[in-house]
Order: C-alpha cells, then structure tokens, then sequence
C-alpha cells in the first residue's frame, strides 16, 4: 500500500464518521431553556465560610489552596485525616505537571522521593521497545512524569491548603447535603468527637471520590465497573531502568511495574471478575507465580516475584468509568473521581482533575457573592464545555487503550492490539504523537482521532498482508466495526460539538497550558 493510498483511506476513515456524527447531532432539537429569576443574594455571617469542601484527598487540598489563595473563606471536611494508603494516583503525566505548576503546588512533589518518568518500556510476545515523551511538542513545561506514593503526595497538598490562614482543615464524615427549595446550602456531617453538626456555605464542593455516597443524590449518572486492578509494592529494590513505566501486554490483559520511590517498586496487572482467585485463600499468589510471572520479561521478573515471596499486601482496585454530568441542583460542584472516571491505564485522573481546578478557579474569580446560585450555576455551565479539550481526550483515549490492551482469541481483536503496539513503538511522528496524548501534552481529541484512526489503518494492513484472502477481509471490516464501537459512543457521550471543532481546543490551550496563561 503506498503512501498516497495510505493517506486516501485514513483521511476517509476519518471525515465520513465525523461528518455523520456532526450533522445528526447538530440537527438534533435543543431543548429550550427557562430562565430564572435572580435569588436575594446570601450575605455571608462574618467568618463564615465562602466554600465547603467535601474531602481533602488531592482534588479537594488542591481546591481549597487555590481557592483560598483567591480570599475565599474554605472549609474542608476530610473523613480520616491520616495518610492514606492507595494503589491509585502514584503517576502525574507532564501535563499533570504543568497544571500542578500552574495552581502554585510544584512543590508538593519536593521531599516524597518522587521518581522522574522519561516515558515508558513496551513488551509484548518477546519484543520490547521504549516510548518516550516529545521533548518538541509546543508544550511549555519539562517533558518529564513523576512517580511516587499517593498517600505522601496527599499529605503534603493537606500541608499546603492548612498553611493559609482562610483554610479550616476538620476530620469529620460528611451525612447528608442540606437542601432548600432545589439550592444546596451546606452540609450536615459528624466531627472528630462524634457530635452531629452543620456547616453552611454559598457553596459546596463535592471531591469525595470514586466511592462517594453524595453523588447520588445529585446525578443520575452511576460507574461502570470495567475490571479489577490488582497490585503491591516489593520493597528495598531498584528496578533496571527506573525512569519508564514498564508495560507488559500479557494475558488476559497487562502487567505494570514502576518506581514509585527510591527503593519501592509497584508492581500491578488487571484481572476481570470472570476469572478472579482469592487473596484470602493464597489462590491470588499462586495464579501470579504459575500463569503471570513466566510472562514478565526476565529482567523484571525478579522483582516481581520478591514482593510476592517476602509476604506483601495485595490490594485490589476496582477500575471504573463514568461520564460526566451536570448536577440540576444549585449551588453545589461535583470534581474529580466523584464526577467523571475513564479507565486507570492512562493514569490521568489527577491531569484532568487539576485541570477542572484551573478552570473552575478561574471562573470563579470575577463572583464576589457566591451566594448567587443563578450566576454560579452560569459558571458551572461554563466550566462543563471548557474543560471537553482536556477530559474528553483522556476520557476517550482511556476507554480506547485499555481495551487494545486485553487479550483475545478473536482474529480481529488481537490484531487491533498488535497494530496497538506496532503503532506506539514505531518511533518518529506516531509515538511521539500518541505520548504526546497520553502525557496531556496535546489535549486535542481531533489529534486522538488520527491517530485512533491511523492505528485502524494499520492493523487492517496487517491483516490484509500478504494477500487479502476472503477470511481476512471479513476481519478487516470487523476490525474496522470494532474501532467505530471504541469510538463512536463516546463521542456521544462527551459531546460531539465541543470535541470535534478545532477552535475548542486552541482555546483551551491559550487559556490554561500556555506559559503566560494564569
């Protein structure tokens, strides 16, 4: 197939499916909307709190810091104050990064024994290749992830926000949201020493997390839990070459290893809950040893059998998504994993998380009265379309990667995760493009688009060679059906409009990732 053809197919690929989607949705009736009339605004009781926080895990610290630093009075309330222990959010993309610099928490990363991450190994039936970040990429930050243990990174944001003077850090457990006439006013929730009491704010944050019980009594919306992650730290070792995330595409799906510190090591894979032994029982140890550890590469697999030998807790993480929506009710905000989830394996959570903070901050900034729901509910609205450059992308990437990463029997799905792997360690424009996405580097989902579709091209290429028997065609025009299926709902689900016009996008990246943005 020469380059031309090439071209011609991807270009195809690419217009016709976006050129359907656009003119169905943009043909679609809008729903006309009502417009409410101004409520009295709430005069705030002199050292009364602006803003209630509820949970200071990394979204809610980072909020109430930056918030704070803005002269807003915040009150966070935190059900266990004590360093948590998480498998979850031990890696920050370069754009995480950049967005962490941004709010004036660099920082935070200083004195964890946080690890710098230069990209990431690949393996898979044998081969290995490294994928690094583009150090050329428009993108005005160091190129560079870090590694580390969440619970030490939390507890130094906690640090942080408690170290102004406008931010009241308190250990309590938030019941129950108080509510009048469809405007949140507050909370009601149980402090340190067991007393039932209330907080009231103009406004409530809600950043309690994938397990949050307050998020159903504001959306409809409910997480989908995709598989399982499974994982534990081998102590007082070094991995060989520390500064990669080191991906094995194995059966049934990935085995993960990094280097979190100085001398622990994570080491993780996914399991589905269809085949899913025992911890309790020792079964979980065992399939390790008998049906994973032969596949690590022998220059990892040492280190992750030690973990298992000396004896370490194995944790196990339910791996969710859920879209984001809107709340109806006022006066109240619902961030990070409590408002939108997409698959761990791209590890953005905090990127997307920290970028709703810039966003939300900004918006924020021109409201002297918070007490306005009208005004703040405007924002919220604002704040749900500006943030689709960065979200929608991960969100899309994320559901599209994990699933090119589970292994099958079926013809035409594993030649997608093959063409998967040929396609991010080939080297040139389609790794440092692909990283480019995966790091937060280029949040444009037209960029995932290509390339999503470049990599449908591939493995279709692949299955044709050498010669395009009529079972092969048949697995191509499947393959193809299958990328569709990874794509297509999506889109729908983030929102076509925002996602698909190029202006959206060139926005974003003025406002919030240039260097003199913020």
């Amino acid at each position: 197939m020469d380059m031309a053809f090439t071209h011609i197919c991807l270009w195809t690929l690419l217009v016709f499916p976006i050129t359907w989607t656009v003119f169905y949705f943009t043909n679609k009736k809008k729903k006309p909307t009502v417009e409410m009339a101004d409520a009295t605004a709430e005069k705030r009781r002199d050292g009364a709190a602006d803003v209630i926080i509820v949970g200071a895990g990394v979204g809610g610290s980072a909020l109430a810091y930056a918030l704070a630093k803005d002269g807003r009075r915040v009150h966070v309330i935190e059900r266990d104050m004590r360093e948590p222990e998480r498998m979850m959010g031990e890696f920050m993309q370069p754009g995480g990064r950049l967005m962490l610099s941004k709010l004036g928490l660099q920082d935070c990363l200083d004195g964890i024994d946080a690890q710098k991450a230069t990209g990431m190994a690949v393996y898979k039936d044998g081969k290995n290749a490294i994928a690094s970040f583009p150090v050329d990429n428009n993108f005005p930050y160091d190129p560079s992830a870090r590694f580390f243990h969440n619970g030490r990174f939390v507890q130094r944001l906690r640090q942080k926000a408690s170290s102004l003077p406008n931010v009241r850090l308190e250990e309590g457990t938030v019941k129950s949201l108080i509510e009048e006439e469809g405007v949140i006013k507050g909370v009601t929730y149980k402090n340190k020493a067991g007393e039932e009491t209330t907080a009231l704010a103009p406004l409530t944050v809600v950043c309690d997390g994938c397990y949050s019980n307050l998020r159903r009594s504001l959306n409809d919306n409910s997480a989908a839990v995709l598989s399982y992650q499974v994982g534990y730290i081998t102590k007082n070792c070094r991995l060989e070459d520390p500064e990669n995330l080191h991906l094995i595409m194995t059966k049934p799906s990935y085995i993960i290893l990094y280097q979190i510190s100085s001398t622990d090591v994570r080491c993780g894979f996914e399991l589905f809950p269809d085949n899913f032994p025992s911890i309790a029982k020792g079964e979980m140890a065992t399939f390790v040893k008998n049906n994973l550890a032969p596949e690590v590469p022998p220059k990892l697999r040492e280190i992750f059998l030690k973990g298992l030998d000396e004896g370490a807790h194995i944790k196990v993480v339910p791996a969710k998504c859920m879209s984001a929506t809107l709340s109806k009710k006022k006066g109240v905000i619902v961030l990070g994993d409590a408002f939108n989830m997409r698959h761990p394996s791209v590890a953005a959570g905090m990127m997307v998380l920290f970028s709703d903070i810039l966003i939300l901050r900004r918006l924020l900034q021109p409201l002297s009265n918070l007490g306005d729901a009208n005004k703040v509910s405007e924002v919220i609205k604002s704040f749900y379309s500006i943030r689709k450059p960065m979200s929608a992308t991960v969100n899309i990437l994320g559901n599209a990667f994990s699933q090119a990463l589970v292994a099958s029997t079926d013809e035409a799905k594993e030649a997608m995760r093959q063409g998967c792997y040929d396609y991010l360690t080939s080297g040139g424009f389609r790794t440092s493009g692909l990283m480019a996405l995966l790091g937060g580097m280029n949040p444009r989902p037209l960029s995932l688009i290509y390339h999503l579709c470049a990599i449908t091209l591939h493995s279709i290429g692949h299955l044709l060679s050498p010669f395009p028997y009529p079972l092969r065609i048949w697995h191509s025009l499947r393959l193809f059906g299958l990328s569709m299926k990874m794509l297509v709902p999506h889109l729908k689900a983030e929102g076509v409009s925002p996602i698909l016009f190029p202006a959206s996008a060139a926005a974003y990246r003025k406002s919030y990732m240039a260097t003199t943005a913020l």
